[in-house]
């Protein structure tokens, strides 16, 4: 079969899997319990990586363009450079690749596991769909949890930024100069645009490991296989649709 062919098949099969799980969308006030339990593990559970590696891309971003920018007598413009890159782009992006890594491969390995072992056959027989109970529920919670990660990376990046700004010596812009410069440029627009590929990025992440994840077959050996697509597809897809969102994003 060739690669066009699978990567068709595979779409069409991803497709039928979210309408099959948006189908029963009325009964997820009923899996409130399923619901909250997901939102603890996407969201509670990430935090603490989250804030770290926030906090240090943003670190990273201010000592980077503070080293370059002195060149041009720019220092002022930190804070401005560190924000929106943060709130457009590597907010969204970070987190999105850190829920891949992360939530993805539980996700794909926990539903492999339960294919492999004949337990997704066992609850459709018990005449429960899969999709109601084990793919609904995490695309709820992802919705969810996914801007409250975003924003949270955002303040910490923004934060750690202005750490850097205050106390490296060949910065030296204050913290009060470094957030006038920020908010001065900053819009509204430019945090919802963050949120909005947030939210695009951890909506197919979530349904791709759920998708390769209910469609593993043969024994233990293909969850790891299982696995190993998952993430692989889930970051080739963020990359692919940071460029197409920002695109239809900056030309709305």
């Amino acid at each position: 079969m060739s690669l066009p062919t699978t990567l068709l098949e595979h779409l069409g099969g991803t497709l039928l899997l979210l309408g099959r799980s948006l189908k029963h969308l009325g009964t997820l006030p009923r899996q409130h319990r399923r619901f909250i339990e997901q939102c603890y593990v996407i969201g509670y559970t990430s935090l603490p990586i989250v804030t770290i590696l926030s906090f240090f891309i943003g670190s990273v971003l201010a000592l980077q363009s503070g080293y370059s920018m002195e060149n041009f007598g720019a220092k002022q413009f930190i804070g401005t450079l560190v924000g929106l890159t943060m709130a457009r782009e590597m907010g969204p992006v970070m987190v999105a690749i850190l829920i891949a890594g992360r939530v993805g491969s539980a996700i794909t390995a926990e539903l492999a596991s339960m294919k492999v072992y004949q337990e997704i056959d066992a609850l459709t027989t018990m005449n429960i769909p899969p999709e109601r109970m084990l793919v609904l529920p995490r695309l709820a919670a992802i919705v969810v949890m996914m801007p409250v990660l975003t924003i949270i990376a955002n303040l910490c990046g923004w934060y750690g930024g202005a750490l850097v700004c205050e106390y490296t010596h060949f910065i030296s812009v204050d913290s009060e100069a470094y957030f006038t410069a920020l908010k001065a440029y900053m819009k509204p627009s430019d945090i919802m645009d963050g949120l909005i590929k947030a939210e695009v990025f951890g909506f197919v992440i979530v349904l791709v490991c759920c998708y390769i994840g209910l469609n593993t077959r043969g024994g233990p050996r293909e969850i790891g296989a299982s696995v190993t697509k998952a993430v692989v597809a889930s970051l080739i897809l963020i990359l692919v649709l940071d460029y197409f969102v920002t695109k239809a994003l900056l030309f709305s």
